[in-house]
């Protein structure tokens, strides 16, 4: 199995790929741990992100690991690099 192609810490500004949910939640994806072939048979796959909610204080982020299940079950990719819609999926990689 290949290794991630999003293995590389971006900075917030330049995000993989950002998620965001009806109330509120934005985690912005800066680097991930595995391939997502791999991901998908690992419950406890996680992603480096940047994240916030509407409980943070003037709309800032914290930084740290969180699961990926829990950022795609929650949020829907709203923005993401060509790369990250080809391996991914969305809207972008069928274009």
């Amino acid at each position: 199995m290949p290794r991630t192609s999003f293995g590389k810490t971006r900075s917030q500004e330049t995000p993989y790929a950002t998620y965001a949910s009806r109330d509120g939640w934005v985690w912005k994806v800066l680097k991930t741990y595995k391939h997502s072939e791999a991901e998908k048979t690992d419950p406890h796959a996680r992603w480096f992100v940047a994240a916030t909610s509407p409980l943070m204080h003037n709309g800032s982020y914290e930084l740290g690991d969180t699961y990926r299940s829990d950022v795609v079950a929650y949020g829907k990719l709203i923005d993401a690099d060509l790369d990250w819609y080809a391996e991914y999926g969305g809207e972008k990689a069928r274009a």
